[in-house]
């Protein structure tokens, strides 16, 4: 049900007006026209992509095209084994696509699972018990501590009344609700704290509320919308691959035609020169390479999991090396969702806490000192701790916090200070309270002590203060003047400007309850945060060495997050918006400023979702970290989605590519460097292989075009592409990375794998291998040895040429006798290569089927001599390369 103003700016009775409600509920009849109406109150499943379109779709690359014909060729033709072999790796990459895939559109079903079973509603007067899912615009629904919020909903009755609301808005304490009206129409969701959402939890207190939107009208709702209408990009990886099949193919087609063509000019036999040009066009097309990106992907996935990175889909890993933003959520990501005292202002004196988080060690420090709690600090400490419902206890080597996270801080404190809570309620238990409210802003407790009945206090500041007439010092308590009151809130104001929520306490001997209300004695003040990973901000360094930039983007405070960025090393000269700011631009303006923004505070899920997509519009590769349902739809959107582990919701897991399972925002980082080194691996195959195969059709078309015989058999040809090719290229795909990855700026999608550099190495070295062998058989054939003897001292030059050029390959810019054997893989298959290689020269019975002949030792010698040649040519290459010879990397 639609209103023309937006529910937080009605009074309580105008929104129940609106909706044609009462204050006892709806009718049963009513409720079940509305229900008629609007339809159930959950979330709708986007329409499913069929399980046989997800998988035809695999079939849409060319490569997979061109090697399914080439499979089918190889059987008319009789070549059963490389037929096995090409199948085999295409049906492994299509089945591994198919499940990554399947898995992805499981995000909306997620979203379905948060909907709350049940709710307690206003029927005809009564409170009754119904499903969620027939809740309808204008029904009551009764809050209490520990409710799902079943629906969006405009409160009428709030007592005492707090939600967690981190899932939706980011927000990383529990929020405080009110009935009021808001004046301001363009609030964000996190200010409305007179209205409650669907899938947010009360943690404190009771209320009702009635229902202004259900379903997909929801705040969940629209994400689930938004969810829907985001498709998910291809990879840097997928569009480079695909580039590559495209050119290869018309490659092929000219190679074969042109070899082909001359034989047929020369007489040859038609069937002869078929087969040639069915494993010519077999030998440009790398059939390996989907097994070996699906292997090197794998791999790096393995690795990512030792570096607690869980990857759902294997192409997020060389995504993640070309990152160039990481937009990161605050709370839980790059902050420990952990509230931590970091000061305490007492007896006149500043006393720092050091250490964050849940675990109570650290110590307390005045003026760079370390001292010993006592006096008044002491006093302080005790306080907190008795005025408080919260538990801190530790399970599995972790310490966990159980009640609001403010009165966890409070007691963490204190047991830094080995004041603790199970010790001082035996010695001191409660035995009356006046809870919190949003009123008061404060809350008391009465303790029977061994010296008499004591009422502690804590609350805002001001409001404290304002029952205080003395005040805690060492020497003792004395009256709290004017001057005194003027210190402790201008303290309070300097703590709360650093971004610290400050609290007040107090204490009183009293008889009862009643009397603690008044003339308290003030202790003093604490200032807590929720605050940054120790780690992150060595992350965030080592994103700025990688030319990578970090944005912070949440739901929180803007002074809370510009604290944060600072303190992290994230905000330097950049600017901070908030929500509201960035409503006001166009998607222009937003455009145009967006390099220069770091921080987005009070944000919504549009709003991220808006960022991530201003910046893809700028170029960039973007990840995007985040733990709550609010996350989902940017984590969709993004090039790749980090969701956190340990704090995520299944929602942002299923929309997420990657999950950090420590969710610490420094695996992100390694995580880049290991997508960075699996994309170098896959350069380096192909700088490889494509350079054996310009070596071999070099060496088959110079050969053609000289009216020389043809140097090599079909048979070897074919070899060489599917054996020899086969294990160097794969253990080129396990290298283990280079050591200076992240000193390097994020590489340019755009600009694909074959930079000028590569291509020219590429180059390089299938040209040198072409030469060395047309010359060594040109020469053989002149020294009057046979045609088969000729051949084979090209087939056996070729095969050493591409050993040799494994090595070099290893990098594309550093030198060969860098860690030259470090690759243990290589070495192993180089060895047994080898061994294949003899057996194939010296086994007679392989010598009709592979045409080869015994070879003497000086035919090796001379063999060996020329192929050597091309190490010292491709480092030249690099060194030329380095210098800047071949334009920029």
């Amino acid at each position: 049900m639609q209103t023309s103003q937006p529910w937080h700016t009605l009074e309580a009775d105008a929104a129940i007006a609106q909706l044609q409600s009462s204050p006892e509920g709806l009718s049963a009849e009513e409720s079940l026209r509305r229900q008629a109406e609007y339809g159930p109150n959950e979330l709708k499943a986007s329409t499913r992509i069929s399980p046989w379109a997800i998988l035809l779709e695999q079939f849409r690359n060319v490569l997979v095209i061109i090697l399914l014909v080439a499979t089918l060729l190889s059987i008319f033709m009789g070549h059963g084994v490389e037929a096995i072999v090409i199948a085999i790796i295409v049906l492994f990459a299509v089945f591994l696509g198919f499940i990554q895939e399947y898995r992805a559109e499981r995000a909306i079903e997620a979203l379905r699972s948060l909907a709350a079973p049940t709710a307690t509603v206003l029927r005809d007067g009564e409170e009754v018990e119904i499903p969620a899912r027939d809740l309808v615009p204008g029904d009551l629904i009764m809050l209490q501590a520990g409710d799902r919020i079943p629906a969006d909903a405009r409160l009428t009755e709030a007592i005492n009344l707090q939600l967690e609301e981190a899932a939706l808005t980011g927000e990383s304490l529990p929020v405080e609700k009110h009935t009021s009206a808001l004046a301001d129409p363009k609030l964000g969701v996190g200010d409305r704290k007179n209205m409650v959402y669907s899938g947010t939890v009360a943690t404190y207190g009771r209320g009702r509320a009635v229902v202004v939107a259900t379903g997909m009208q929801t705040e969940f709702g629209q994400i689930t919308g938004m969810l829907q209408g985001i498709e998910s990009s291809r990879t840097p990886l997928q569009e480079n691959l695909d580039r590559v099949g495209k050119s290869l193919a018309k490659v092929a087609l000219v190679v074969v035609a042109l070899v082909v063509g001359l034989g047929l000019m020369r007489g040859q036999p038609f069937l002869e020169m078929l087969i040639f040009g069915i494993a010519l066009a077999v030998a440009v097309v790398p059939e390996a390479l989907p097994a070996v990106v699906t292997i090197s992907l794998a791999i790096g996935v393995q690795r990512m999991a030792r570096r607690n990175a869980l990857v759902r889909r294997l192409p997020t890993v060389e995504t993640l090396g070309s990152t160039s933003v990481i937009c990161s959520d605050k709370t839980g990501t790059l902050t420990k969702d952990e509230m931590t005292i970091r000061r305490i202002f007492v007896a006149g004196e500043v006393i720092e806490v050091t250490n964050t988080g849940y675990e109570p060690s650290g110590s307390f420090m005045r003026a760079g000192k370390i001292i010993t709690p006592s006096g008044p600090l002491a006093e302080l400490l005790r306080a907190g701790v008795l005025c408080s419902d919260a538990h801190l206890s530790q399970r599995e080597g972790r310490w966990h916090m159980k009640g609001d996270p403010t009165e966890g801080a409070l007691i963490v404190a204190a047991a830094k200070a080995s004041i603790h809570k199970a010790d001082l309620e035996s010695l001191a238990p409660r035995i009356d309270e006046i809870p919190f409210t949003s009123e008061t802003k404060r809350m008391t407790t009465l303790h029977e002590t061994p010296e008499g009945r004591v009422a502690y206090a804590k609350g805002a500041p001001e409001i404290l203060l304002e029952s205080c007439a003395s005040l805690l010092t060492p020497e003792g308590v004395r009256p709290l003047d004017a001057e005194a009151r003027t210190t402790i809130l201008a303290q309070a104001q300097q703590m709360a400007s650093n971004a610290l929520r400050v609290l007040g306490l107090a204490r009183r001997r009293a008889a009862n309850i009643t009397e603690a209300t008044q003339d308290l004695t003030f202790i003093g003040l604490v200032g807590m945060i929720d605050p940054p990973r120790p780690e992150a901000s060595a992350a965030i360094a080592n994103c700025v060495k990688a030319g990578i930039k970090t944005i912070m983007i949440t739901g929180d405070h803007p002074i809370t997050a510009q604290a944060v960025a600072r303190e992290l090393g994230l905000l330097t000269d950049g600017r901070v918006v908030t929500g509201a700011e960035l409503e006001a631009m166009s998607d222009e303006e937003l455009t145009n400023a967006i390099e220069a923004i770091q921080v987005y505070a009070r944000v919504s899920p549009a709003h991220k979702l808006r960022v991530v997509t201003a910046l893809q519009a700028r170029g960039h590769i973007v990840a995007m970290t985040g733990d709550g349902v609010n996350d989902a739809p940017a984590l969709k959107k993004a090039d790749i989605g980090v969701a956190m582990g340990i704090t995520g919701t299944d929602v942002s897991k299923e929309a997420a590519a990657m999950t950090l399972t420590d969710d610490n925002f420094a695996s992100i980082v390694a995580a880049v460097e290991e997508g960075r080194g699996i994309f170098g691996n896959i350069k380096k195959y192909l700088m490889y292989l494509l350079s054996s195969n310009i070596g071999e059709i070099g060496l088959m078309t110079g050969a053609s075009l000289l009216g020389m015989p043809l140097p090599l058999t079909a048979v070897q040809i074919l070899y060489v592409n599917l054996a020899t090719d086969g294990l160097p290229s794969l253990a080129l795909a396990v290298d283990p990375p280079e050591d200076d990855l992240l000193e390097r700026q994020p590489r340019d999608p755009r600009s694909g794998i074959f930079t000028r550099p590569v291509v020219i190495l590429m180059l390089v070295g299938g040209i040198w291998s072409t030469l060395v062998n047309l010359g060594l058989f040109a020469w053989a054939l002149n020294s009057g040895r046979e045609l088969s003897e000729a051949m084979t001292m090209a087939f056996v030059s070729l095969v050493l040429i591409q050993f040799f050029k494994a090595y070099n390959y290893r990098s594309d810019r550093h030198s060969i006798f860098r860690r030259p054997f470090a690759n243990r893989w290589l070495n192993l298959a180089i060895v047994w290569e080898l061994v294949l290689l003899v057996g194939i020269i010296y086994i007679p019975f392989l010598h009709d089927a592979f045409g080869t002949f015994s070879l003497p030792l000086i035919d090796w010698l001379i063999v060996i001599g020329v192929s050597l040649t091309i190490s010292p040519v491709i480092e030249v290459a690099k060194w030329m390369e380095r210098r800047g010879w071949f334009g920029a990397m």
